[in-house]
């Protein structure tokens, strides 16, 4: 019986740019079979601790929030949603905005510090 395969590639997942969550996670390849094809993912990322990010500053959700508008707002970017949900815990970006009344940190990126602004 032959054993599926799982190889990781050496390259790293450089098809995402480098604002994407997804930089540099390894893409790794699956073959079930020798016959079968093979099929490329990328690894699983780990969300990272609320610790490694330094809050500048904060933002309280009103009704009728979108996570999209917020991240333009305060990041400049909305596709930045992602860094709102790693500083704030939330696996879900829905979870962020679902709560009017929520306190969400506005962070610098994962291990980067500096002044705080707010």
């Amino acid at each position: 019986m032959t054993m599926p395969t799982t190889t990781i590639s050496p390259s790293i997942a450089t098809a995402f740019p480098s604002t994407s969550r997804y930089f540099q996670i390894a893409v790794a390849q699956y073959q079930p079979t020798p016959d079968a094809p093979v099929i490329a993912y990328v690894r699983r990322r780990f969300l990272p601790s609320p610790s490694r990010f330094q809050t500048i500053g904060t933002y309280t959700v009103s009704q009728g929030d979108r996570l999209d508008n917020i991240t333009a707002n305060f990041l400049g970017d909305p596709e930045q949603f992602w860094r709102l949900c790693d500083a704030n815990n939330a696996l879900a970006p829905s979870d962020l905005t679902d709560t009017v009344g929520r306190v969400l940190n506005i962070t610098l990126p994962e291990g980067m510090s500096g002044p705080k602004l707010a």
